[in-house]
């Protein structure tokens, strides 16, 4: 049966407390959280950029977004594409993750097997709030020695999505923000429990990746929609596994 959404609902007062209230558990390992935006036509980069797809509404579910995860996780690719910042959070949203028993800030991990990453980029920029970057047996010990102090390094026997997830397995929920290769990773490994999906009303075309790229997921994740969310011109879905 179909349902009208209907423009004219009740607006959302308190977008952090929303998302923060939301139920996530699951036995054994940490929640697995995606949050993305794409195109009407199924792009998710603009000129490279995934934030050129976003308007003022999108913002505030990013940021509602970042204050109930233990960690953000994120591929080195996104990060130097979006040029990430140390992830900040306002006094308010800090003092509601202290209440809910979780750290100030969240942590930032970023998965990077070629370790292509520069120490310079901003998101190395905040000593006390320095991101977490996971590699693998293969990192190059010249690149793991130019990371230095930037970064609290994890070098995995094996760089799977089974193992980051033991190895962060004292957080009760991750957020993944991208890319579409490390959101195919976990999809290919039906290890997906919330897909967060900002659908933006832009036509792009082009050839911008799809939401999760990689191997195919046997069998397809059966996704239920949970939530929707109208804002001035973006809608706001959300996705749980059956």
């Amino acid at each position: 049966m179909l349902r009208r959404i209907e423009p004219a609902g009740p607006p959302v007062e308190d977008l952090v407390g929303l998302y923060q209230s939301d139920h996530r558990f699951v036995e054994g390992r940490p929640w697995v959280a995606l949050n993305f935006i794409s195109s009407a036509d199924g792009g998710t980069a603009l000129e490279g950029k995934s934030t050129e797809l976003g308007d003022d509404d999108d913002k505030a579910v990013f940021q509602a977004l970042r204050a109930m995860p233990d960690v953000i996780l994120v591929g080195a690719g996104t990060i130097e594409a979006e040029d990430y910042r140390p992830v900040s959070l306002d006094e308010t949203r800090r003092e509601r993750r202290v209440a809910n028993g979780l750290s100030e800030v969240p942590v930032l991990a970023i998965v990077s097997g070629r370790l292509s990453l520069d120490t310079e980029r901003r998101v190395f920029s905040d000593p006390e709030h320095m991101p977490m970057v996971i590699t693998g047996p293969n990192a190059d010990p010249a690149k793991l020695a130019m990371l230095g102090d930037a970064a609290d390094v994890v070098i995995l026997e094996e760089l799977t999505i089974p193992t980051i997830l033991a190895r962060l397995g004292a957080a009760r929920v991750i957020l993944c923000e991208g890319g579409p290769s490390l959101a195919g990773e976990f999809v290919a490994a039906g290890l997906v429990d919330e897909l967060n999906l900002t659908l933006s009303p832009k036509l792009i075309g082009g050839s911008s990746s799809r939401l999760a790229r990689g191997q195919a997921a046997d069998p397809p994740l059966d996704m239920r929609l949970d939530r929707s969310l109208m804002g001035e011109r973006s809608l706001f879905l959300r996705y749980l596994r059956e």
